[in-house]
């Protein structure tokens, strides 16, 4: 059977189109809380794994060597749009630990934020692998090369220390021994687990019973406008969220999310990719949770024309209306 409608896009009165997708939601006991759609296919959770590929960086010892701050934290879980808060940051972190630009394996990469990227070709200036929306995990994985004292070339080499110890904490915390993996957009591997399985991971963070864990949701709530940036989904819903959660969007349609209050962790993938689908269905679980109050302006999107004029919605479907807090 095919994945359950997660999200409608509506025009005037008609549904004009809409996503298919899989949500899974875990207790930090265990136990999956809800489940919408084949849950139990793998999936690459693409930068969504962010917080779980941080988790080394604080356990080792790492962040306490170099003294990362929550700030270098969150950028460790981030997936920037390359504006001048967040390259700053990363580039000052890299000078720390003796690195530079040339030492990130992730590509170069126009700022996705337009005023910044404006202002670099206004200024004559071109991307480099600081604005990559990765190079903030890429620098976490430098850091927690210098502390393994691992060579810090091929850090992105699946068989290199710094991935071993993410597929352990991968491992760990869902359960799914010697995943799957293939090459991120950003040139490290990423691990495919199912998505119940993810979830479980996802909820031994929210419930903190892993140690690191207590800092990267202090991080990530802390500085929601680093995990991000302007005007992204991750900083509003973790602004609406009020300390309740701290999410993480990944590429080709996929969200977690954890709450720490009630030791939940949610994973969703919509079937064909959309981001947009990805945004509304997250911010309707988390809303279904009580995690975000009310009429967010998140849950339900205007859809509008050139003009501004709304003609229709974007909208959660009625599947996920039967989640209960």
């Amino acid at each position: 059977m095919p994945n359950p409608v997660l999200v409608e896009v509506t025009r005037a009165a008609l549904v004009e189109s809409v996503h298919r997708g899989a949500v899974a939601v875990a207790h930090a006991g265990g136990e999956i809380r809800f489940a919408l759609g084949d849950v139990e296919m793998p999936v690459y959770p693409r930068s969504s794994l962010k917080p779980i590929q941080a988790l080394p960086l604080i356990e080792s010892g790492a962040a306490d060597a170099f003294e990362l701050s929550d700030e270098e934290v969150a950028l460790a879980c981030a997936s920037h749009s390359g504006e001048p808060m967040h390259v700053r940051r990363v580039e000052a972190w890299l000078d720390r630990i003796g690195c530079g630009e040339t030492d990130l394996a992730c590509g170069r990469q126009a700022p996705r934020y337009e005023p910044a990227l404006e202002a670099m070709l206004r200024a004559g200036e071109k991307p480099t692998r600081l604005h990559n929306n990765c190079s903030g995990k890429h620098t976490g994985f430098l850091t927690l090369a210098k502390h393994l004292k691992a060579r810090a070339a091929g850090y992105v080499d699946v068989a290199h220390p710094v991935q071993k110890a993410v597929v352990g904490c991968l491992t760990r915390l869902s359960g799914v021994a010697d995943p799957a993996w293939g090459v991120d957009g950003c040139a490290a591997p990423n691990f495919a687990v199912p998505l119940a399985a993810f979830a479980r991971a996802l909820a031994q963070i929210a419930g903190r019973r892993t140690p690191g864990a207590g800092r990267i949701l202090r991080s990530m709530i802390a500085h929601p406008e680093l995990v991000a940036g302007t005007g992204r989904s991750c900083t509003a819903l973790m602004r609406a969220a009020h300390g309740k959660a701290a999410v993480k969007i990944g590429a080709e349609g996929v969200y977690a999310a954890m709450l720490p209050e009630l030791g939940l962790g949610i994973a969703l993938k919509i079937d064909d990719g959309a981001a947009r689908a990805a945004e509304t269905a997250i911010a309707a679980v988390l809303e279904r949770l009580g995690a975000i109050d009310g009429p967010s302006g998140l849950v339900r999107t205007p859809v509008t024309n050139t003009r501004g004029d709304t003609v229709g919605e974007r909208r959660p479907a009625e599947a996920l209306m039967e989640l209960r807090a």
